[in-house]
């Protein structure tokens, strides 16, 4: 049986956490923007590039721009923002699925108690 004092800490924590895992969806966001506008200024960067070859071609500029270090950070960065979005994701699920098995508990104990009157 789950006792009312844990249920009060999942809520709890769903209240604190809430803020925690809205930032980290808002960092995955972001990051996910943000590679887009890396991408293009990695891109536009290509066409001043000494070497013939890499700014000659749309494809060629793109593949400069997704082979550039600072493209690598962030996707990195955009991997430990998912990873991390993720993490607080599940935790919140899992407090919510811990009320719930208390709300079913309640609702079975209220009918047990209703059918022995």
């Amino acid at each position: 049986m789950i006792s009312e004092a844990k249920v009060e800490k999942a809520l709890e924590y769903m209240r604190v956490e809430s803020k925690a895992l809205a930032q980290a969806k808002g960092e995955r966001i972001y990051l996910q923007e943000f590679r887009k506008t890396q991408k293009a200024m990695l891109m536009q960067d290509a066409m001043n590039h000494p070497s013939e070859q890499v700014n000659k071609t749309a494809s060629s500029r793109e593949a400069y721009a997704y082979a550039h270090d600072d493209y690598v950070v962030i996707l990195n960065g955009l991997k430990a923002a998912v990873t991390d979005e993720e993490e607080k994701h599940w935790k919140m699920i899992a407090a919510q699925a811990f009320v719930e098995v208390w709300r079913t508990q309640q609702a079975n104990n209220r009918m047990v108690d209703r059918s022995h009157t």
